[in-house]
């Protein structure tokens, strides 16, 4: 695939011949003159490679830089300014650049370094495939993504799997909580422990009860005697989805439970000791109902030792056609089906939808695909007639806050751009309005 690459520089007259050197290297360009603007660029579209002027107005190259590592961890950072000392050089490799280029910048240093900083991202993701490959091989759980937020995710489960401590798992409905969950038990010191989960919405109180601690033989008429799942998990670990749907009273017990590290099962005379690590997810927000008295404040600090969230699937867009390729390869041998591609009308249709349930809305989408399907490529008429109709846009929170009008305008017009290969005839034509009123709107997003 050719390398996307993100050039910022002030400089009207350095950022075309970056342009012009980079393009006749075969790579796909894209150019401003602000540093904000970059920013945008970046929340709005993935890059391979950064080249960053330093000194800029409102918004420098540093920022750039550290907006681009905390949201893309894995894509490399070229700093280039006139002002090259040895101090900013430090600096800026402590940010994590991959290079440092003086102006004037000789073209043979360009073209170098850039290389040099591409094949390091390759390589970084050949690594990252290889180790996927060999968790599949071992029957470990993966998480599909190449979105750096992800991979800072993904980074912090492994760091703290092995401490044995609770995780909070937050995030909408869809978007992998258990499939996280089972990749922290894997990660963590007792792999080769159970793994059992429950969903807490599933059962009124009195079966929840049931459920989690179990109840001794003629603990009530006809019982016979059954192991909870909290003694059940001992020496490994216990996944509560939906634990916001959970009793006040059964919140109690459980908290007890954490704190004491036993459980006492229904009709029993003394507790049973148990080394059980929780980890518990909610689509909620658990703060405001600790607020509004549903949610006990002590059972979330019990379980909100560490907090993990997933991202909703509309802010890792990069990762739509990587996992439509994986549900695609899982989906069709068990059909029995040769399928190996969509077309690109059908990834157009799949990376335009707004995916209001997530991941799981997705691999739904794609078995139905796969299922309806006969060629060697799912057609846009194999998926439903949602996705090939004018979608309805999912609105979140940006940032804790609710995006203004302006915002959404100009993240639709990025992105409708983008979907044009920068070209903005094609881009105002998509949009419905003449060239000059949005070279106007591009022209006041850069300032």
């Amino acid at each position: 695939m050719t390398a996307r690459i993100l050039v910022v520089d002030d400089e009207k007259i350095a950022l075309r011949n970056l342009d012009h050197i980079l393009t006749r290297e075969g790579y796909a360009v894209t150019t401003t003159q602000s540093g904000a603007q970059a920013l945008s660029l970046l929340d709005s579209q993935p890059f391979d490679l950064v080249l960053t002027d330093l000194k800029m107005d409102k918004v420098d190259g540093l920022e750039v830089l550290r907006r681009c590592k905390a949201r893309y961890p894995d894509v490399e950072v070229i700093l280039i300014t006139a002002f090259a000392t040895l101090e900013t050089a430090v600096a800026a490799m402590r940010e994590g650049a991959f290079h440092y280029i003086a102006k004037p910048f000789r073209l043979e240093e360009v073209r170098g370094t850039v290389a040099e900083a591409l094949e390091k991202r390759r390589l970084k993701r050949e690594n990252q495939a290889l180790k996927d490959q060999l968790a599949a091989i071992q029957g470990k759980t993966r998480l599909v993504t190449r979105d750096g937020a992800m991979h800072k995710l993904l980074d912090m489960a492994r760091q703290i799997a092995p401490s044995g401590c609770n995780v909070l798992i937050t995030g909408e409905s869809g978007t992998g909580k258990e499939v996280l969950a089972r990749f922290v038990h894997e990660h963590g010191s007792r792999p080769q422990g159970p793994f059992l989960a429950i969903n807490c919405a599933a059962f009124n109180e009195e079966l929840l009860a049931n459920e989690l601690f179990g109840h001794e033989k003629g603990a009530f008429t006809g019982a016979v005697g059954k192991p909870g799942l909290i003694a059940a998990a001992d020496g490994g670990t216990l996944f509560l989805d939906e634990i916001s749907e959970m009793s006040p009273a059964m919140q109690a017990k459980l908290l007890r439970v954490i704190q004491e590290r036993e459980v006492l099962p229904l009709g029993a005379t003394r507790p049973l000791k148990v080394e059980v690590r929780f980890l518990a997810a909610s689509n909620r927000d658990l703060k405001a109902w600790i607020t509004d008295g549903r949610f006990r404040q002590d059972l979330w600090f019990r379980l909100n030792v560490v907090n993990l969230h997933l991202p909703p699937l509309a802010e890792r867009r990069e990762d739509i056609p990587l996992l439509a390729q994986f549900f695609l390869g899982r989906a069709a041998p068990l059909m029995g089906k040769d399928i190996r591609d969509f077309s690109e009308e059908a990834m157009a249709l799949l990376k335009a939808h707004a995916w209001p349930g997530n991941v799981r809305e997705l691999e739904n989408v794609i078995e139905r695909g796969a299922a309806l399907c006969h060629g060697e490529r799912i057609e846009a008429a194999h998926l439903p007639d949602e996705l090939r109709q004018l979608s309805v846009r999912a609105f979140r929170p940006k940032e804790g806050r609710v995006p203004t009008l302006e915002e959404q305008e100009r993240d639709y017009i990025l992105w409708v751009l983008e979907e044009a290969n920068g070209n903005q005839t094609l881009a105002a034509q998509m949009l419905g309005i003449d060239r000059v009123s949005l070279w106007r709107k591009l022209k006041r997003y850069k300032n």
